[in-house]
């Protein structure tokens, strides 16, 4: 018998907020920089294997305060710190030059489930 636990399945649900919105331009390039920085952060975390993303920009408009998020990733993930560090990247994550950390224009919510095996 393995002492090895399966990784947890985390759906990280994404979204842009108003201050994304009411950016300049320029304020709302830094903030994709930013973005990409995060995701490659998540990336990064010892263990996580990143299994997909999607995301809806072309079909939703508007800042996302909830469900249908902005943008999705679906990642196995080795346990809740390394999850809890994920989203912890939004609060870290400098937005160009500024003051300000990613968190002021987007949002995370991680949803943690196992996956789902199908048998044969």
């Amino acid at each position: 018998m393995s002492d090895t636990k399966p990784p947890l399945r985390v759906l990280f649900c994404m979204g842009v907020n108003q201050n994304f919105m009411d950016g300049t331009p320029d304020e709302m390039k830094a903030v994709w920089g930013a973005f990409v920085a995060m995701m490659q952060g998540i990336k990064r975390l010892p263990g996580v294997t990143v299994l997909g993303n999607l995301d809806d920009d072309r079909i939703m408009v508007g800042p996302s305060v909830a469900f249908p998020w902005t943008t999705y990733v679906l990642a196995d993930v080795p346990d809740y710190d390394t999850v809890t560090a994920a989203c912890n990247l939004f609060r870290v994550t400098p937005v160009g030059d500024g003051p300000y950390t990613l968190w002021k224009y987007m949002r995370v919510e991680a949803r943690i489930g196992r996956e789902l095996v199908i048998p044969d």
